[in-house]
């Protein structure tokens, strides 16, 4: 199972910031947690919302292992 973090605004909505889920590629792991929680799929469908597959940034779909650390992170805002 891959390890999915949530940082931020996300891990607010969802109402946790870690957990083991059972998924072959990254679209399925979205997929699963959209269908779970819509609120948390809407969150994670928006803009500026970036994933990071064992600390690289990624972008498309991509195969998941039981050792996959999959972290969603938020928009960051600064000034």
């Amino acid at each position: 199972m891959a390890r999915v973090l949530l940082f931020g605004r996300l891990s607010d909505v969802a109402g946790w910031r870690e957990r083991e889920i059972d998924a072959p590629f990254l679209s399925a792991l979205r997929a699963r947690l959209g269908t779970d929680d819509p609120s948390l799929g809407e969150a994670l469908a928006g803009p500026g919302v970036q994933v990071a597959l064992d600390q690289v940034i990624v972008r498309g779909d991509a195969p998941l292992n039981a050792r996959t650390e999959v972290a969603f992170l938020p928009p960051m805002s600064g000034g």
